[in-house]
């Protein structure tokens, strides 16, 4: 529950209604794409810290560069964090340090399952994964959305490019990746 994914959905979604569903469908099209180059990267060094290729492959400079990228995804991680101590005061009425503490501990636990074995981590993530699919699904029949139109908004068109209020949007849609 990150603010600024908030902000983002439901200003597209009340402006422009289903334009943007192209733009998310893009945009998971493209992490998907990362994720298996990821993979392969992973697969063709072997058992080697994925942290220690950038530096093996990279010139010092590059490598330096790439660590100034790092430290802005670790300011991205702290909206994640705070953002589900928000969503745990919002559902539980847990104080803010409380559920960043939670939130912290969840970590700690996944990686203490990990010493365990990776099946524990793994079975661990399809649950939450299918938990939040079927919150999905059940949200959707909820809403009873317009199935026609959102198909016409799966095809990209030329205002996403035009209009500046769709372009800032879809901005702030891939930048949630």
């Amino acid at each position: 529950m990150d603010p600024g994914n908030w902000a983002t959905d439901l200003g597209g979604g009340s402006k422009f209604g289903y334009t943007l569903l192209s733009v998310v469908l893009l945009s998971s099209l493209m992490a998907i794409f990362l994720q298996g180059l990821s993979a392969r990267l992973g697969i063709a060094t072997g058992p080697r810290p994925r942290a220690g290729v950038p530096r093996a492959l990279l010139s010092p400079r590059a490598y330096r560069a790439l660590g100034v990228m790092r430290s802005s995804h670790c300011a991205c991680d702290l909206a994640e964090v705070l953002g589900s101590a928000v969503a745990l005061k919002l559902l539980f009425g847990l104080p803010l340090l409380a559920g960043v503490l939670l939130t912290g501990l969840d970590v700690l636990l996944v990686l203490a399952l990990q010493g365990r074995g990776f099946r524990w981590v793994e079975a661990m993530v399809i649950g939450l994964i299918a938990t939040i699919a079927a919150c999905f699904a059940y949200e959707i029949f909820i809403s009873q959305p317009l199935w026609r139109e959102a198909a016409v908004g799966l095809i990209p068109t030329a205002d996403l490019l035009r209009n500046r209020q769709i372009l800032y949007l879809s901005i702030g849609i891939l930048a949630r990746l």
